[in-house]
Formats: C-alpha cells, sequence, structure tokens
C-alpha cells in the first residue's frame, strides 16, 4: 500500500507496544460467534492491534467528554448526554462487521459505565420494490441507493440528545430491508456506525454523514483479496441457503454451482468493485485510522491520521 499524506504509518510490531496494560480475557471461542462468515479474527489480533486501537479510541471519547461538557458550561446550558459516533467504513467483504462488533465488545470491557450500540447504514437502504420503481436496482450500494435524507435525520436526531431514535431493520437473509421492523436506539453513550457509505454520500454541497462522526475507521486490503473473500463469503451463503426456500440465495444454491460463481463474479466486477473504485476507496483519506489488511485477513499496517 502506498504511502499516504497526512498520516502517521505504523507496521503491526510497532503499533502492539501502544497498548502495554493488563490484557483483557476474550477467546477464541467469543471470537469465533463475532466474525463474519468468511472473515477470520484470532485473539492474537485482539492483543496486538484491537487493543491498541480501543485505548485509543478511549481517550479520543474521554476527550470528547471533557469537551461537552467545556462547551455546555461555556454556552451556560444544561448538560446532556450527545453520544460519541464511531463510523467504520471499507469495501463489502473486506470485514468490516467483525470489526465494528470486536470494538463494540472491547469498548464495553473498557468503558463498563458506557452504553455502546452498533448499527449498520444497510438499514438506509431504500427498499426492493423502491430501488425496482427506480430502475436502479443493479445499483444497490451505490450512493443513490440509500436514503439520505432518513439517514442523515436519525444521526441529526442522536446528537440533539432524543430520548429514542429508531431505524429500519435490513436482512441479509432476503437481501432486503424487512418490513415493520424497526431497531430502537435509547441514548447509546457511544454509538458504532458501520457500512461501506460511512465516509462519503454527500446529500447535498454541505453536509455528510461523516460530519457526525467524532472518529472514523477504514478497512482496507487489496482489490484482489477483497474479490478472493467476496467469492469464498459467497460460497458460504450457498451452503447456509440450499435448505431455506425463503432466502434470496435459495435459486443459486440449488442450481449449478458453477453457474452460481460466474453470476457473483459478476456483481464483483459490475456493482461491488465499481462502488468501491469509483465512490467508496476516495473516501479512505477521510479516516482518522485505517487498517490494512493482507493474506488471510490479517492485519498488517496501521495508518494514524496526524
Amino acid at each position: 500500500m502506498e504511502e499516504l499524506m497526512n498520516y502517521y504509518h505504523f507496521e503491526r510490531d510497532q503499533w502492539r507496544q501502544f497498548y502495554s496494560n493488563e490484557k483483557i480475557e476474550i477467546s477464541q471461542n467469543s471470537l469465533n460467534q463475532i466474525k463474519a462468515f468468511s472473515d477470520r479474527i484470532s485473539v492474537l489480533d485482539v492483543d496486538e492491534v484491537f487493543l491498541p486501537l480501543t485505548k485509543l479510541i478511549k481517550l479520543r471519547y474521554n476527550e470528547y467528554l471533557s469537551w461537552q461538557e467545556e462547551k455546555t458550561d461555556f454556552l451556560q446550558l444544561p448538560q446532556k448526554r450527545v453520544p460519541f459516533i464511531l463510523g467504520i467504513a471499507g469495501s463489502v467483504a473486506v470485514g468490516k462487521s467483525t470489526s465494528a462488533r470486536l470494538l463494540a465488545k472491547l469498548l464495553e470491557k473498557f468503558l463498563p459505565d458506557a452504553k455502546v450500540d452498533l448499527i449498520t447504514t444497510d438499514g438506509f437502504l431504500y427498499p426492493n420494490r423502491v430501488l425496482q420503481q427506480k430502475e436502479i436496482m443493479n445499483r444497490k450500494g451505490f450512493p443513490e441507493s440509500y436514503d439520505m435524507e432518513k439517514m442523515l435525520t436519525f444521526l441529526n436526531d442522536l446528537k440533539a440528545g432524543a430520548d429514542a431514535v429508531e431505524l429500519p431493520v435490513y436482512s441479509h437473509q432476503i437481501y432486503d430491508i424487512v418490513p415493520d421492523e424497526t431497531q430502537i436506539l435509547e441514548k447509546p453513550d457511544i454509538l458504532i456506525v458501520e457500512g461501506i457509505n460511512t465516509l462519503q454520500l454527500p446529500s447535498n454541497e454541505m453536509l455528510y454523514i461523516s460530519d457526525f462522526f467524532d472518529f472514523s475507521l477504514y478497512v482496507d486490503a487489496n482489490p484482489r483479496l477483497i474479490e478472493q473473500w467476496f467469492l469464498e463469503r459467497f460460497g458460504m451463503l450457498l451452503d447456509s441457503a440450499f435448505k431455506d426456500p425463503t432466502n434470496y440465495y435459495y435459486s443459486l444454491a440449488t442450481g449449478d454451482r458453477n453457474v452460481a460463481f460466474e453470476h457473483a463474479k459478476k456483481i464483483w466486477r459490475e456493482i461491488d468493485y465499481t462502488n468501491l473504485r469509483e465512490f467508496i476507496l476516495p473516501t479512505r483519506n477521510r479516516a482518522d485510522v485505517i487498517l490494512h489488511k493482507t493474506k488471510h485477513h490479517k492485519i498488517d499496517d496501521i495508518y494514524l491520521r496526524k
């Protein structure tokens, strides 16, 4: 990976030295329960990469709390809970979900008094029927396939200190928004927002999703590796879908395997890789931290904004 301007670059052996405290106990079995389909995560990854990262986020969180208190004192306003929002971006199949779930678990251990919630921006995709009406079903995941007004309103309400906010729920099993189902958040102290679009998608010339973030992370890898992980995940999805007729992948799972994989390669080439190249990767240098992965999902380099 080329050197990025305005970032400190640390190899893994350097980065792991930034956490020398007592190790937090987390088992491989626990990690297996939170990892995504084809992702890989180990106790060593926790110790060498994610514990230093969580310590850094805790430092930023404590600084944020102090700033909120000082700001309200200065403005002579009553104290209120304003959530610290952490955004996690990157390509499909790169391991964003695993990183998000792991950070949520570690932050709960580092900050036992803080309420930590996690959402994905998939919930703000337009339902398939709307995508079909707009004739952009083949652009699902691209900027125009998200209800940006709803997402920005949701984030604005959170930052305004609303008692409760709700968002739609997306299911990868049916590949659509779940009808009449919502996720309700009630005053989180820390909210992790994970999705391919967290560092992109201006709704207009003035406002970005990232304007609401207090810390951001980008999970990066060579596109050829991401394609390999995408196809590995696709195979696992087929293996889990062939007995469930309601699963979106059922028809592919019960048909010719070679045809199914040719379909997956086309999806990667025409949709996911195009989206990565044109809209996701250009947002990488907006992140506070970049985790770079190599073969087998191993994180080898960490970049921290100066």
